[in-house]
């Protein structure tokens, strides 16, 4: 999902305030994905890190960290193995759905190949672990490795659910906190982790990753029908044509008519489409209201998030993460 980048927007405002560390955390990262051995690597790892992502995992991290009072070399190593296993998943997740572009540049598996993608995200995962390690701390090591196998998991529930038209909202739910808010939530319960922060806090820090992350997902669920392509760096329609179950789809099935739910299992299920498909998706989602109530729901998510952080030491970072909640959800419309 691509965020507006004017000044004033709270993830600028972060990055801004976070800058110096995230200096840090960016020469770790091309430090530790070279390799003597095999010059593909730090080749296809710098086509994605490189490519302009905005790094909120790992500021997430650094303003968790910052937030109760901890910072220094352990947490910009923790910031350095979100980001490697964010990177890891997007190799793998552009070679399982075939994907052709990636923040508006073409995907690592269409410039090199599938096996580049798959091995190198497997060397990401590989050095992604041997950073945590070097933090010395055996929770955060089980924070991280718990994330990494949540994230596979929901990949591979996604699979069957994707296509189904029996899955439900509970299950999507179940996909989103998987491959989306389960890095989220860790980036931010490490930060507060490897500060020394009480327990009511890091839970508080988790609480809001996982909100944070189910809003992100949607709102970009929910783009994709009805974002910009030049913001968003996808084509609209983009999971309707890959045949997603997005949530978007499964409020509208939810209510659909026999013939409107045939329709459905066509384009979807069997991912057999014709012309005029998604401008008949688009009207079935007028029909039902569905678009505005996944708004309804990021919203919801987003407003968790902010409850949250009420419970954290008053400090500038809080009103950035608290923005930053807003500002996920913001242009939807």
């Amino acid at each position: 999902m691509s965020l507006d980048t004017h000044a004033t927007k709270p993830h600028e405002a972060l990055a801004a305030h976070l800058a110096p560390a995230m200096d840090a955390v960016n020469h770790l990262i091309r430090l530790r994905m070279a390799s003597k051995h095999a010059p593909r690597i730090p080749e296809v790892t710098a086509h994605l890190v490189e490519a302009g992502g905005k790094r909120l995992r790992p500021m997430l991290t650094l303003a968790a960290a910052e937030l109760c009072g901890g910072s220094g070399e352990n947490a910009v190593k923790l910031a350095a193995t979100v980001e490697f296993i964010h990177t890891a998943t997007l190799l793998h997740d552009d070679v399982v759905d075939e994907s052709h572009q990636r923040r508006g540049r073409p995907t690592a598996n269409l410039l090199w190949d599938n096996k580049s993608s798959v091995l190198v995200g497997d060397y990401l995962f590989s050095r992604s672990f041997q950073l945590m390690v070097e933090t010395g701390s055996l929770r955060v090591l089980d924070i991280l490795a718990n994330a990494s196998a949540t994230i596979a998991e929901g990949e591979v529930l996604q699979l069957t659910a994707a296509q189904n038209l029996a899955t439900t909202e509970d299950i999507y739910l179940q996909v989103v906190r998987g491959k989306t808010a389960a890095l989220f939530s860790a980036a931010t319960e490490v930060g507060g982790v490897i500060a020394g922060a009480p327990e009511a806090q890091v839970k508080a820090l988790f609480d809001y990753g996982d909100a944070l992350g189910i809003a992100f997902q949607i709102a970009d669920d929910l783009l994709d029908y009805q974002g910009d392509s030049s913001s968003t760096g996808k084509n609209v329609g983009d999971d309707f044509r890959e045949g997603k179950l997005t949530l978007p789809v499964i409020k509208a099935v939810a209510q659909a008519t026999k013939e409107e739910r045939q329709f459905w299992a066509r384009v979807i299920e069997k991912r057999n489409q014709n012309e005029g498909d998604l401008e008949q998706a688009l009207e079935l989602f007028e029909k039902y209201g569905t678009l505005s109530a996944t708004r309804d729901e990021a919203l919801i998510w987003s407003d968790k998030a902010k409850a949250s952080m009420a419970s954290l030491p008053d400090h500038p970072i809080r009103d950035m993460l608290t923005g930053l909640a807003d500002y996920v959800v913001a242009r939807l419309r």
